[in-house]
């Protein structure tokens, strides 16, 4: 059975650098992108980052870029968010999602395995 389990939200003060993990299980991380997909309350689920199956294959949302860094490890079958300097607007439930795409492809519905969620709440 695939799955995802999202683990390293919490409460945050601003400035802060967690990092999130992405455990993959029951499928091949290697052959799959992964995205890391948010959603803040009232809002739409939009997308943060990708890093796809080939070396380099890695997008940012504009609004993450220079102050989130994505990558993976396929022999621990891992996908990590690192964050830094976190806002109050980055308050959000992440989720990973596995999806057979590059990642200029990186819309929701191109990406069928999801996580539960981990809550990320930026407030001092």
């Amino acid at each position: 059975q695939y799955r995802l389990v999202e683990s390293g939200g919490g409460l945050v003060q601003p400035g802060g650098s967690p990092r999130l993990s992405c455990a993959s299980s029951g499928f091949t991380l290697d052959y799959y992108a992964i995205g890391w997909f948010r959603q803040a309350p009232g809002k739409e689920r939009e997308g943060v980052s990708c890093i796809g199956a080939s070396s380099g294959d890695i997008n940012y949302a504009d609004s993450v870029k220079g102050r989130f860094t994505i990558s993976r490890d396929n022999a621990k079958k891992k996908v990590y968010l690192q964050m830094n300097s976190l806002k109050p607007e980055d308050t959000a439930v992440y989720y990973c999602a596995a999806g057979l795409v590059p990642c200029s492809y990186w819309q929701l519905y191109n990406f069928g395995t999801w996580g539960q969620g981990t809550q990320v709440t930026v407030s001092s």
